[in-house]
């Protein structure tokens, strides 16, 4: 594996380790968990993060996206390769003022984002203990919420699309649809595509609804962040007559 590491370390715009000393760093986050990885990754760009994922999927081992570290639960504690975007993804791509949104990277730090955000008189509510280093990835990752969760709500309520690579290093944007636009995603013959259908044909079941509806916590527990949000889909437009649009950050949040 030392031979393999070695050639993809080679291959990488950024870095990437594999000694004692670095996996031990990573081996744990802010919880009592600790585990030591194979390697750690600093990719420096996108091109970076394909690569990865093919090596993971090629030499059968597991990715561990990993911002600032600050999870309580060993969020990103794991025996797979540690890739820090802390380091490189750290850019404020974009901001409309008038529509109210902006397009971060990963590795933005969230107080740092709304300084940034303080001339356009906005503010990005969701916060934690740890706001002035932790990043919007993790946040997402967790779904964060914060003290004032009651009034700002979750990085679930406002997430608005995600930019993401799938497990084959295909790139997807996962947003909002209606019901045409969620058709066509389940007809597609990609991967994207497979993960339509898969939602469709398990929240579709009425079985499935069911066990969802009886079984997940009452939607009026606002700071519920365990495990896939799949009751938010089922109260979605392509399951329930009137509901919301699909969109797969819903689960994305959370996961």
């Amino acid at each position: 594996m030392n031979q393999e590491l070695e050639k993809l370390a080679q291959e990488l715009h950024g870095e990437l380790f594999w000694d004692q000393k670095i996996r031990l760093l990573y081996a744990t986050d802010a919880s009592a968990y600790r585990e030591l990885p194979l390697a750690v990754a600093y990719p420096k760009d996108k091109a970076d993060l394909k690569k990865l994922i093919q090596f993971a999927s090629s030499h059968n081992t597991s990715l561990i996206p990993r911002a600032a570290g600050t999870s309580l639960a060993g969020q990103v504690v794991g025996s797979g390769i540690i890739v820090d975007i802390s380091k490189n993804f750290t850019n404020i791509l974009e901001v409309n003022k008038e529509q109210g949104w902006v397009r971060v990277e990963p590795g933005v730090i969230r107080d740092e984002l709304n300084l940034f955000l303080k001339p356009y008189q906005l503010y990005f509510g969701p916060e934690t203990s740890t706001a002035n280093r932790a990043m919007i990835g993790g946040m997402l990752g967790n779904n964060s919420c914060g003290s004032n969760s009651l009034i700002y709500g979750s990085v679930r309520d406002h997430t608005i699309s995600v930019d993401a690579l799938l497990s084959d290093g295909s790139e997807v944007t996962f947003s909002a649809l209606n019901f045409e636009e969620f058709t066509q995603k389940c007809n597609q013959t990609d991967l994207e595509g497979a993960l339509y259908l898969q939602i469709r044909s398990m929240l579709g079941s009425y079985a499935n609804q069911m066990q969802i509806r009886t079984h997940f916590p009452n939607p009026s527990i606002k700071r519920r962040n365990t495990g896939y949000a799949v009751d938010v889909l089922l109260d979605t437009d392509p399951f329930t007559a009137g509901g919301d649009r699909f969109n797969f950050c819903k689960v994305l949040c959370g996961s």
